[in-house]
């Protein structure tokens, strides 16, 4: 980075906190915590994420789900992304990807902002002080969140541009604030390693009971990943995302990244006591008097943000890694309103689910949502997916047989109706169903067949009305939900049928 002033690298919290307010990125909050604003792009954009098309990756890449980008167009974009960075004050960050050292990858973030650096120091895993003098990196991210790239020069489609490059091991982020974007690019490029080591990387949480059991919940971004794997009564290995190898499941990153909308200390205590000095909160609106968050506003957008490192969780699994699962969860925020809040799969309707990986887009996870979309995402997980979908199928339906794991699908979206007429399925009743099933007390409860989609459901639940269990039940309008559930199950068996 030759004719750069000044590269701050590694900087503590404290060095990196007093950066961010002093140069106006962000409001210091009473909590500690530094508050930053994202701009417009309140959340990821897909439309502007590139795969760079080169000839040792090329037949790898399922090219019907990554854009791909010239070799061409990629180095002008790096080369124009280095040159606005030059004279300019930056930071550095190096850390890990991967809590399990046989498959860890070396990540250095360098970026424009000193909250940008903070948030990834939050998230990626951090090397202790001796690893640092012999740190050298695998991969390289380069994040100039100012620079607005031209689409009629550049081969971008808008301002913003995400371009991920295998043989250069470089991604350059730009024209976008919004911090998520810097983990996802490291989670993408870890999609396309891991499974070529013959390792699992999930879209998934993860936590650990009182026996050593490990639980895991596949879900997209809103679905209650980071909600339901922070359980008082179990230990939290990663909120986000892992990987399975033939030792068990390790974290791929080092820190959480949670939704704050709504948060409350009652209904989300780890998360609301992780809320301290070194973390970030992004797009929470702050009182400028008290410096208070305000958590219940959605000023500017409802997919408000905080960052903290893992170890902020009290009781967490301080080493990243847990043996192989006890129990798989599949978290789907259903926004018709008609699949049960807990049901057991059988294997080949986990491998169903699973490939559909049917949710709704929550707002503001993506630019433009502003109301759930019912979607089909495969593996929970398709915009980070390099390879094709069966890759990763065949590796889950593999360690599933072996390890022979139940698997559960969860509806933590609306129950009584469809978003907008239901309301939110109740959290305390999704975690008494969580927590029987973990248990094995639902191992003495008879189950039936949910007459439209054939998924097995428990007849009860301590702590779950059995009206709620049973969807059709809490609807007013019974013809309205066969209709419903009709048309979902229809959507279900047209989407199957592109894996098949």
């Amino acid at each position: 980075m030759s004719g750069v002033a000044r590269t701050w690298a590694n900087l503590s919290p404290a060095e990196l906190t007093e950066h961010a307010v002093r140069r106006g990125e962000a409001l210091l909050t009473d909590l500690g915590a530094v508050a930053a604003l994202t701009g417009k792009r309140t959340g990821r954009s897909p439309k502007d994420k590139f795969t760079v098309q080169e000839p040792l990756v090329s037949d790898h890449i399922d090219w019907t789900a990554n854009q791909p980008m010239t070799p061409e167009a990629f180095v002008r974009l790096r080369d124009l992304v280095r040159a606005y960075l030059q004279n300019r004050e930056l930071y550095s960050f190096d850390g890990y990807v991967g809590a399990d050292p046989r498959h860890r990858q070396a990540v250095r973030v360098v970026t424009e902002k000193a909250w940008h650096s903070l948030f990834a120091r939050c998230l990626f895993l951090r090397p202790s002080a001796e690893q640092l003098t012999s740190f050298a990196p695998d991969w390289t991210i380069l994040h100039a969140a100012d620079f607005q790239a031209n689409p009629a020069t550049d081969g971008t489609k808008s301002e913003a541009c995400v371009a991920i490059c295998y043989e250069q091991k470089l991604v350059i982020a730009c024209g976008t604030h919004y911090a998520g974007e810097i983990k996802k690019a490291a989670f993408t490029v870890m999609n396309y390693l891991l499974p070529q080591a013959g390792v699992l990387s999930m879209h998934c949480s993860a936590n650990l009971g009182p026996q050593q059991d490990v639980a895991l919940f596949f879900g997209l971004s809103g679905t209650g990943k980071t909600t339901l794997s922070a359980d008082p009564e179990r230990r939290l290995i990663g909120d986000d995302e892992h990987g399975w190898s033939d030792s068990g499941v390790f974290n791929i990153e080092g820190g959480c990244y949670a939704k704050t909308i709504k948060l409350s200390p009652a209904g989300e205590p780890q998360i609301w006591n992780a809320l301290r000095f070194g973390c970030v909160l992004e797009n929470v609106p702050v009182d400028p008097a008290s410096r208070k968050p305000d958590f219940d506003s959605k000023q500017y957008t409802e997919n408000t943000r905080a960052a903290y490192p893992v170890d902020f969780i009290p009781g967490c699994e301080l080493s990243g890694v847990g043996g192989h699962p006890k129990n798989v969860f599949f978290l789907t925020c259903d926004a018709f309103g008609v699949l049960p809040p807990l049901s057991r799969l059988t294997p080949a309707q986990a491998m169903e689910h699973f490939l559909c990986g049917y949710t709704a887009k929550v707002p503001g996870t993506e630019v433009g949502v502003t109301d759930p979309v019912p979607e089909f995402s495969t593996c929970f997980a398709k915009p980070f997916l390099p390879l094709p979908p069966k890759r990763y199928a065949a590796l889950l339906k593999e360690k599933l047989e072996r390890h022979n794991v139940p698997v559960w699908l969860v509806n933590t979206g609306w129950t009584g109706g469809p978003f907008g007429v239901g309301k939110r399925m109740s959290l305390a009743h999704t975690r008494a169903l969580l927590r029987a099933a973990l248990t094995g007390e639902l191992a003495q409860v008879p189950f039936a067949p949910d007459p439209v989609f054939g998924l097995a459901v428990p007849a009860s639940c301590p702590g779950v009305p059995d009206g709620v269990l049973r969807p059709r039940d809490a609807w007013t309008d019974k013809a309205a939900y066969d209709a419903r559930a009709k048309e979902l199950a229809e959507r279900f068996t047209a989407e199957f049928k592109k894996y098949l």
